[in-house]
């Protein structure tokens, strides 16, 4: 009623003084508290304050400045800015531009209101006082004609106006306006002041980088601008880890120019609206940056809450405020998460500060800290002082920029309750991007593409691509009222996923006609040397025969040498043994003698080796005594004797003697002489005489070495060279006859050598003739066998090629026809990637129609811009692997087409996939097909969700996150984002706060069972929608299955077996094709020489060739089974149409929810409770009728009565469209009421004929059936008439031919124009006609029935209406049920959920049934109720366990649980009698008549009764009835009722005033 909470809680105040306190109960009186209060005026989301409030206050009104205190205030403040800065002439123009600055302002005020779509375009004296504030910007070097002032001002009111305009027009009527002010005002030509296009004027402060102080001039080179932007994009991702891959066009250099522009006004903040992916964040990052300012952002968490908010806050005031640092806060609308974010963000836009964010410790610190400052600056150093001053300087430091989505539904709400989004920002919008963007990015991000000459084509085909896509979404919301956002980042996306895909399919394809062409080769080689190899061996054949022959002979004439030389070598044998014998006896004398020697031979060697070592001058010194030593003498006399040496005579005659000194002497003289003859004296012949004189010495005492040596180391050496001589001496003397006898000895075996020498010569002759006629024979072998293994092995070789060919000469023809087929196909790839990449990266959410739809103008872009493409191509055709595509069905992929598409565009998709997945199909996919590789299932409700992330991402195992809220968790972005990074050489992600090891294995899937969920683009650009929502031909085939499985189950299990037999036959035949491939491109060299090669490919031909046959032959069996199974076809369509019908009710009420678990298990019951027929046919129509019967039944029981027959209706319908009896263009006009075109007549009878009758009759006489239906009404104005006049329209004949000309369809057509009010009835009809009359009589409400549906596991909702009260029913069932003291009920509201969740985790165990009222009612627990039930497992809770649930129609409640529940609807009764007969249901005769006060209580229950029917049946007339819907239940009436009975049985008269008083006044009024 227009109350405010605040607002009473503070009237409270001013008329109480105080208020209670909630936990005492005590009243708090407040003293010595005043208070001002400050309001704008209602309009703009502003509610009106109530007069009960504001009658306590005194009211001050400030009106708005009007336009001469406006001129005045800036127009000052203008002029001493130009007096200061600017040259002289420039003061004139103060005023005018100050006039059109306001004249501006007040247009805009006037023209441009806000709107639903439009909430930001508020403008307020802030924006004025920008634009004022931006000439004061003005340079005055470079400002210095009126021109460049009025461009100036231009420019900003551009930016401050112009920018947030959010539609072309708007901005085509702001530069008209624009125009039209400067000469009105300046008094000089537009084309004078501004001389570029509007969109390209420009101004900042970033175009010399690192220069101080920063200029804000006018910059006129735009690429000058991009290419500066662009090295200031490179020195930022130079220095940080996360780099920005922008590609900077004339469009985004804009935005960074007009955030720049922001960020150097004083407490300048942003506002930058655009949807998720625009760039919004990057750029803004990037004009920091280009700034030198920081930039901070929050983090969000699983944990994150308002704690870590302010957290936040605080870090981000205290860098700005105490440590003086310029800092741009970064808050985008996906980070609320809460609304009391944007409180503080509002209060720190307003005032720069956030109450009570700093405790008393962190305000003391701050003043602390800006003491010291503050003194410097001459401030006041009180506490409060200085805790402005920092408030000051942190906002003089501090940069707000906040970007947020108008897309959002939440957008216009926070700028109501926040005007200082608005108010205190300067707006940026962000639109679509221009056409220049797309081809600048297109062609920047296609360079490593090498599309060659189709390069500029592909650009503009993709940016084409991108606008469709754009224009479908529009088409798509405004015909399915579904979302999809097309963003930037799609964009990106599709250039990416072009480049990745073509890359792929250029590998795939290059690799597949290299391997055939390699195949191809090896063929015709094989074929070409077949021929060789048979002209080789019929040329080899005679040569070997004659060879064979030449060595025969040669054979023979060796056997005949060689006993020759056998002869000889024996004769050789005999010789060799007596000369052997001889050399015996000759070594054995020698050996004799060479022992005897031995004993003489040391003792000459070392007299030898003494002389060697005797000095020439030891010798000249001996022959230097004039009386030498007697041991000298002696030495010298032995040698003398020996070396025959005659001695001198001395002394007298006949006693003279021999003296041997002289000529000793004489001999020592020539010492080199002596030696010589020393060595080479010929002791083997001194002669007897001269031993026997040496013998005397020999024998003398004195003449030994030892003795010598004293004397003369030349005597020692002689004296042992002369005992040596004579020892050798007498030895020789005995070996002498020895070697007489080996002289003879080895003469005589001298002889015998001789002899055996000729003989020897003669065998090696004999033995060389032998080893030549070997050699030769060898030879001859030897060309022989080269002969025979040439031959063998052309044999071998043309035996391999035989095979070979025989194997893969079939294939030859097939290879040639697919090596053609790749080569056009790698001719048409460029254009063929186009198609899937676009798919990939766009049509996931879209419906299978906007799918085709879209492709078909793709291929047409494609067409016109001249780049080749296959025909038809698509991203099926493209991408996809008939047996990867097999084995995805096998896990349980549907087989239609759009969920093949969907199959593909998940693996080849570069963003996780998030499947729209309402029936469960993807979910039970995907988890099939994951199931070897452990995958982890979880769901954002679950508390430990993340820790399940986080072991999936480091043990690389892929996770299926189902259930996903409209709303993804702020934890799962750096997932989604992929953000990894490197860290000690490792790949690494952080989650939340924990730093995990990314492995490459890691997979993530994210299901959602909403069946129309609208995510943000935010959400959006993050994951792969994919539209899993089945498919009519998918669900006509799994309902066909389920179908056969009950009725053929023999059939069904072999049709089953055969799929997989099917599946893995064609797997394996393309795996032996890939391996022959791969071992023909593999093999060098001839392949006909490797043998083992040969036996491969043999082998896997001839096992090709067998699973061919068996697949031919299985394929056969299939298409037997088809043809038997298709004859239950039929049922499967009617039951798919049926279930379509049913999914399409959520449109008309979110409640009205139902899953395809629950849809086929009621098929699979209605088959089997089904009546047999006697035939095929009869089973066909038993089935059919059955189950559309059972399905409506089920489904009325959770309808409201106004939808029951729209059901009926809608239901027959869908099964005649199925069967082609139902026109488009007729269902069109009947739900629509107009065609496309329209005959333009008179109405003939305007009386009667309504003019809107006779426009839908000239519209619906377009129509082919319908043809002159017009000109009919106006010839037959009578008949017409009667049927416009008949009570029963519905059921009354077409005038004239019509009735028998039109069908029940088409008189539907024709009575929606002629009488609209019987259309309802005669939908009725028409549900009686084509399904008979139990189709409009819905089945009345069992509890006992719907029960019975139930599990422990499955709930029991109630939907209510206003008026309806399921509680009694409920109360007297659990009696029936003998349950009443085992019900708990729980009325929801404020507080209740964890009362609700301890009641229910209790009956979970005790097998209590728990009734949880008004679930409509706690919205915010839903979420928690949901995951609660979600965790039932039916083996872990008692069998008894029922939860009961009543709600309002509410889009807040759970759709998995209004999926997989059953569902009741309750409403009160219509009329006022059925309402009545609903109040008596309760009571008995037997209740009422025993009652003490009969008659009073008679007449006042009927009384109270038709009361309560009276208020209840008012409703239904609208605001006539009541202003309010007001919400009676039959709870007001049992209250009353109970009231009633106690105080009639207080008082002896009926108490009147106090019953009307309780009735009247307290429980209705």
């Amino acid at each position: 009623y227009g109350a405010q909470s605040p607002i009473e809680l503070l009237r409270q105040f001013l008329s109480q003084g105080g208020w209670y306190d909630r936990k005492t109960h005590e009243f708090r009186q407040i003293v010595d508290v005043g208070y001002v209060a400050v309001m704008g005026p209602p309009g703009g989301g502003r509610q009106a304050v109530t007069n009960r409030f504001l009658r306590y206050f005194h009211c001050v009104a400030f009106p708005e400045l009007d336009n001469a205190s406006m001129r005045q205030i800036f127009g000052v403040i203008l002029r001493t800015f130009a007096v200061a800065y600017l040259p002289e002439q420039l003061l004139s123009c103060c005023t005018p531009l100050v006039d059109a600055a306001i004249d501006l302002y007040g247009i805009l005020l006037r023209e441009m209101l806000p709107t639903p779509a439009k909430p930001h375009y508020t403008f307020n004296l802030r924006d004025l006082a920008s634009v004022v504030q931006g000439l004061l910007s003005a340079d005055p070097k470079t400002t210095t004609t009126p021109a460049d002032l009025t461009r100036l001002w231009v420019h900003e009111s551009m930016r401050v106006f112009r920018d947030r305009l959010i539609s072309g027009n708007d901005r085509t009527w702001f530069d008209d306006t624009v125009r039209s002010l400067v000469p009105r005002h300046l008094g000089m030509a537009w084309e004078d002041a501004v001389t570029v296009e509007l969109g390209h004027l420009v101004y900042g402060n970033f175009m010399s980088p690192g220069v101080e102080p920063k200029v804000y001039i006018e910059i006129t080179d735009t690429q000058k601008m991009v290419r500066v932007v662009e090295e200031c994009l490179q020195d930022y991702n130079a220095v940080n880890t996360k780099k920005m891959p922008l590609v900077m066009f004339i469009d985004a250099v804009s935005h960074v120019a007009r955030i720049s522009r922001v960020l150097r006004q004083p407490r300048g903040n942003a506002l930058l609206l655009g949807v998720g992916g625009s760039g919004r964040q990057s750029l803004t990052r990037l004009a920091a940056a280009m700034a030198d300012y920081d930039v901070l952002q929050i983090e969000i968490s699983k944990s994150y809450g308002l704690t870590e908010w302010r957290e936040d806050l605080k870090k981000t005031l205290l860098i700005a405020g105490e440590d003086g640092k310029n800092v741009v806060f970064l808050f985008t609308d996906t980070q609320i998460l809460w609304e009391s974010f944007l409180e503080d963000i509002n209060n720190l836009l307003n005032a720069g500060d956030v109450p009570n964010l700093f405790d008393e410790n962190d305000t003391n610190g701050i003043v602390t800290s800006m003491r010291p400052l503050a003194q410097a600056a001459g401030q006041p150093l009180t506490k409060m002082a200085l805790y402005n001053f920092f408030v000051n300087r942190a906002r003089a430091h501090l940069h707000l920029v906040l970007c947020m989505s108008p897309a959002s539904e939440a957008f216009a709400g926070r700028l109501r309750n926040f005007p200082s989004i608005v108010n205190n920002c300067t707006i940026d919008f962000f639109s679509e991007w221009p056409e220049e963007a797309l081809k600048s990015v297109a062609s920047s991000a296609l360079e490593c593409a090498e599309l060659g000459a189709e390069h500029d084509s592909v650009v503009s085909c993709l940016g084409r691509v991108h606008q469709s896509v754009e224009a479908a979404s529009i088409r798509f919301l405004t015909e399915q009222r579904r979302y999809n956002y097309v963003t930037p980042t799609s964009y990106l996306e599709v250039l990416t996923t072009f480049n990745n895909l073509l890359a792929l399919k250029r590998e795939e394809v290059s690799t597949a006609k290299r391997r055939l062409e390699i195949g191809l080769e090896k063929l015709q080689t094989t074929e070409v040397e077949v021929e060789t190899l048979k002209q080789q061996i019929e040329e080899m054949q005679p040569v070997l025969i004659r060879t064979s022959a030449e060595v025969e002979v040669m054979m023979e004439q060796i056997k005949v040498d060689s006993a020759e030389a056998d002869a000889t070598r024996a004769i050789v044998v005999q010789e060799e043994e007596v000369a052997s014998q001889k050399a015996e006896e000759c070594q054995q004398i020698k050996d004799s003698a060479e022992k005897d020697l031995a004993e003489a031979l040391p003792a000459l060697d070392a007299a030898v080796a003494v002389l060697r070592n005797l000095k020439l001058q030891d010798l000249s010194e001996v022959a230097k005594y004039a009386n030498p030593p007697g041991g000298v003498k002696l030495v010298t006399e032995a040698m003398c004797v020996l070396k025959g040496v005659p001695p001198k005579m001395v002394g007298s005659v006949g006693q003279k003697t021999a003296d041997y000194w002289e000529p000793g002497k004489k001999m020592l003289s020539d010492a080199k002489g002596l030696l010589d003859s020393m060595f080479n004296f010929d002791k083997d012949n001194i002669p007897e005489k001269i031993i026997a004189k040496v013998q005397p010495y020999i024998a003398n005492p004195d003449f030994v070495p030892e003795k010598i040596e004293s004397v003369s180391k030349a005597c020692t050496a002689m004296c042992q060279w002369v005992l040596a001589m004579n020892k050798y001496h007498f030895v020789a003397i005995e070996v002498e006859p020895k070697r007489k006898a080996l002289k003879g000895a080895q003469e005589e075996l001298d002889l015998l050598t001789q002899s055996l020498i000729k003989l020897r010569n003669n065998l090696q002759e004999v033995e060389d003739k032998i080893a030549g006629l070997e050699a030769k024979y060898n030879a001859s072998v030897a060309q022989k066998e080269e002969l025979a293994a040439k031959v063998a092995d052309a044999t071998v070789k043309q035996d391999r090629a035989a095979r070979l060919l025989g194997g893969l000469g079939g294939e030859k023809a097939r290879w040639r026809e697919t090596v053609a087929s790749l080569k056009q196909a790698e001719a048409n790839l460029v254009g063929d990637v186009c198609v899937a990449a676009s798919a990939v990266a766009y049509s996931g959410p879209f419906t299978s129609e906007y799918r085709l739809s879209l492709v078909t103008c793709w291929r047409e872009q494609l067409l016109k811009l001249g780049i080749r493409h296959s025909e038809g191509a698509s991203v099926s055709r493209v991408m996809a692997d008939p047996v990867r595509v097999r084995s995805w069905q096998l896990h349980g992929l549907p087989a239609d087409t759009v969920s093949t598409e969907n199959g593909i565009i998940l693996a080849n998709a570069r963003r996780w996939p998030l499947c729209i997945d309402p029936q469960g199909q993807a979910n039970k996919w995907i988890r099939s097909m994951e199931a070897e590789q452990q995958v982890a299932v979880c769901k954002p409700s679950d508390r430990d969700f993340v820790r399940t992330l986080e072991n999936a991402v480091h043990f690389g195992k892929p996770v299926v996150m189902e259930n996903v809220p409209s709303t993804l968790d702020p934890a799962l972005e750096p997932i989604l984002l992929k953000h990894t990074y490197k860290q000690a050489g490792s790949t690494v992600m952080k989650i939340g706060d924990v730093v995990i090891p990314y492995h490459c294995d890691f997979k993530f899937y994210l299901t959602t069972k909403l069946p129309n969920p609208h995510y943000a683009p935010e959400a959006s650009v993050k994951v792969c929608l994919l539209n899993f929502t089945v498919t009519s031909e998918g669900l006509e085939d799994q309902l066909l299955g389920l179908t056969v499985a009950k009725e053929r189950p023999d059939l069904e299990e072999s049709k089953n077996k055969l799929v997989v037999s099917n599946a893995e036959m064609a797997a394996q035949l393309n795996d032996i094709e890939t391996t022959i491939l791969r071992l023909l491109s593999e093999s060098s060299g001839n392949i006909l020489e490797d043998e083992d090669l040969i036996k491969t490919l043999s082998q896997s031909k001839v096992t090709s060739n067998e699973i061919s046959a068996k697949a031919a032959e299985a394929a056969a069996t299939e298409a037997e089974i088809d043809q038997t199974r298709d004859e239950y076809r039929p049922v499967a369509v009617r039951a798919a149409l049926l279930f379509f019908c049913v999914a399409d009710m959520a449109r008309v009420d979110p409640m009205y929810q139902y899953s395809m678990p629950w849809f086929t298990t009621l098929f699979t019951r209605s088959i089997e409770e089904s009546p047999q027929g006697q035939n095929i046919a009869q089973r066909l129509r038993t089935l059919s009728d059955h189950f559309t019967y059972s399905l409506y039944e089920n489904i009325c029981r959770s309808l409201f009565e106004a939808h029951k027959l729209l059901f009926s209706f809608c239901a027959t319908v869908s099964i005649l469209r199925g069967s082609g009896r139902v026109n488009a263009d007729e269902w069109r006009f009947l739900i629509s009421g107009s065609s496309i075109d329209r005959i333009d007549e008179p109405n003939p009878e305007p009386r009667w004929l309504t003019a809107a009758a006779w426009n839908l009759l000239t519209s619906l006489a377009t129509l082919p059936a319908f043809a002159g239906i017009h000109a009919s009404v106006r010839d037959s104005l009578d008949d017409w008439r009667s049927y416009f006049d008949s009570s029963d329209t519905h059921l009354s004949p077409l005038p004239r031919e019509w009735d028998v000309q039109l069908g029940e369809m088409q008189k539907l057509c024709v009575l929606r124009c002629v009488r609209p009010d019987k259309l309802v009835p005669g939908m009725q009809q028409f549900v009686i006609h084509h399904l008979g009359r139990r189709f409009v009589e819905p089945p009345a409400l069992d509890l006992a029935t719907s029960f019975r549906d139930s599990t422990n596991v499955m709930p029991i909702v109630f939907v209510l209406s206003p008026g309806a009260d399921p509680a009694d029913s409920l109360l007297k069932f659990a009696a029936e049920a003998k349950m009443s003291k085992k019900l708990t009920c729980i009325s929801l509201g404020q507080g209740q959920g964890p009362i609700a969740e301890h009641h229910m985790a209790y009956a979970i165990q005790a097998g209590v049934w728990v009734l949880l009222q008004n679930c409509h009612l706690a919205a915010s627990w839903m979420p928690k109720l949901e995951a609660i039930v979600e965790q039932y497992v039916a083996e872990e809770i008692h069998k008894d366990y029922r939860l009961w649930l009543t709600s309002m129609p509410s889009g807040e409640f759970p759709v998995s649980i209004l999926q997989h529940s059953v569902k009741m609807t309750i409403e009160p009764p219509r009329g006022i009698k059925m309402n009545m007969i609903s109040s008596y249901a309760d009571f008995t005769d037997k209740v009422i008549n025993s009652h003490p006060k009969y008659d009073a209580y008679k007449r006042l229950l009927y009384g109270l009764c038709f009361f309560h029917a009276l208020l209840q049946d008012r409703r239904k007339f609208g605001p006539l009835g009541f202003n309010i819907k007001y919400e009676f239940t039959t709870g007001d009436l049992k209250c009353c009722m109970l009231q009633l009975d106690t105080f009639l049985a207080r008082y002896d008269e009926v108490p009147f005033p106090v019953l009307v008083n309780l009735f009247g006044h307290i429980n209705y009024g």
